[in-house]
């Protein structure tokens, strides 16, 4: 019988690239979507790190199962890291991807090339009875000057990873898979997961 693991989201989009990079793995895949009961988790904290543990944390004292969660964002290094932790919710509440990415443009309005470089951060932390663990994963690029494309979701159409001319939203998704910040997190926690989750059963 699969091992369960809880990803402790209920973006749509986060729950399908985690369960992708899972897919060859003999888990059971669930997320908060099967669990309608757990509240909202709060993403107070200041790094990437807190927050992806304090919701793995909340999630897994809800459920007691195996938990997965991610906390990721943007980092402009022309804004000092921002949008960062608060990624999600750049433009205010009610958050919406259009006016996140709008206000991103707006403050990089006139910005040369060069100094338009930027990096997504993934962090993943995994909890589970008596242990938790963590790893990251980050994907250099650059800042576009417009919106391009229709992949994807969050700053994917403002995005060019390095290697490539398009943006996050103009890359299929098996494209995207291959280099994104949350795939090179996923590499470095497939091990932990498999010590963690199948060699301990």
């Amino acid at each position: 019988m699969p091992v369960r693991l809880v990803l402790a989201s209920r973006n749509t989009h986060k729950i399908a690239e985690l369960r992708f990079f899972l897919s060859g793995l003999s888990i059971e895949v669930l997320s908060l979507e099967d669990f309608p009961w757990v509240p909202s988790l709060i993403e107070d904290g200041a790094t990437f790190e807190e927050n992806a543990t304090k919701k793995a944390l909340q999630t897994f004292g809800a459920v007691n199962l195996p938990v997965l969660a991610d906390d990721s964002g943007l980092e402009v290094f022309y804004l000092n890291g921002r949008p960062g932790v608060y990624s999600a919710r750049y433009a205010g509440e009610p958050a919406s991807d259009a006016a996140n990415n709008e206000r991103l443009l707006r403050e990089m309005r006139g910005v040369a090339p060069r100094r338009r470089r930027a990096q997504f951060r993934a962090v993943l932390a995994l909890v589970v009875p008596g242990a938790s663990e963590l790893a990251q994963g980050v994907c250099p690029g650059t800042v576009a000057e417009e919106p391009r494309g229709t992949n994807g979701f969050g700053y994917d159409p403002i995005f060019v990873p390095d290697g490539t001319s398009k943006t996050y939203a103009e890359l299929t998704q098996d494209e995207k898979n291959a280099i994104s910040h949350r795939s090179r997190a996923f590499a470095n926690m497939r091990g932990l997961i498999e010590t963690r989750l199948l060699h301990a059963k």
